[in-house]
């Protein structure tokens, strides 16, 4: 079975975000761009349940300017085994991502496709659920432990067998169980990602990333949004100590006008 594993370049977490001074993005210069970190727990996944015998092949793919594919390089070495690079120079929305990831599946024929819940940079949690609906496929979504029942099938032939899915809700935890294919998206507690080791960096200069564009799979990326401001939040300010529950209770109704 096959794991496809789509991972996004965006900026380092440890990075303090610039905002640009005409407001019209982010300032992107001499930044620090690196794995999306929930994509990076998909790929620790995907490796773990290749060693564990439920696959044979993970492959990740990437949207973006040709640095992503110094994203891809990271996954491989951490022992993905090949990657797609589409090549995208212009920003992508979730919708767009979606249908190209929809023509990469259909090339593919993957068993699963785990991917972050999120990108950290856009926040917005869509795109596994819109690529789930393309392919016709079930969805686990924020998976805080998987495990898979997979059938053998021949070469070429789509994966059979069930996948369980452990999500957090409000309430708990709720396991969903899937049939193959399905898309999973990662919570935070799936796993802890492995560090690259320098053999493997080293194995990962020679593993193979195949090019493509969003017209190789049918796929107009033109933006249907448009961002009209970006803004920094505002500044917090300064806390204050209080000497007791009774001067607390007073500063917020007189002060804060809270209660």
């Amino acid at each position: 079975m096959k794991i496809l594993v789509p991972v996004k370049r965006v900026v380092d977490y440890n990075v303090k975000i610039r905002v640009k001074p005409d407001g019209s993005g982010v300032d992107l210069a001499n930044v620090k761009m690196s794995m999306n970190p929930f994509d990076e727990i998909a790929v620790e996944e995907a490796l773990r349940l290749r060693e564990a015998g439920k696959a044979s092949e993970v492959i990740v793919v990437s949207i973006g300017p040709a640095q992503a594919a110094e994203t891809i390089r990271s996954a491989l070495s951490m022992g993905a085994d090949r990657g797609v690079l589409v090549k995208a120079e212009q920003p992508v929305e979730p919708l767009a991502v979606a249908k190209i990831l929809k023509g990469v599946a259909e090339a593919e024929r993957p068993g699963l496709i785990i991917l972050g819940k999120q990108a950290i940079d856009d926040d917005c949690n869509q795109t596994g659920q819109m690529l789930a609906a393309f392919l016709g496929w079930g969805q686990g979504t924020f998976a805080s432990k998987v495990v898979i029942e997979a059938e053998e099938v021949g070469a070429g032939e789509v994966s059979r067998g069930t996948v369980d899915v452990t999500r957090e809700v409000d309430g708990g935890l709720q396991t969903v169980t899937l049939k193959l294919p399905a898309v999973v998206t990662t919570d935070l507690r799936l796993n802890e990602p492995r560090y690259a080791s320098l053999p493997n960096i080293m194995k990962a200069k020679k593993k193979t990333i195949e090019e493509k564009t969003p017209a190789d799979f049918g796929v107009d990326i033109s933006p249907r949004l448009k961002i009209l401001k970006t803004i920094e939040p505002p500044s917090r300010k300064a806390g204050v100590k209080v000497g007791s529950a009774a001067e607390l209770v007073a500063r917020l109704r007189n002060e804060a006008g809270v209660i």
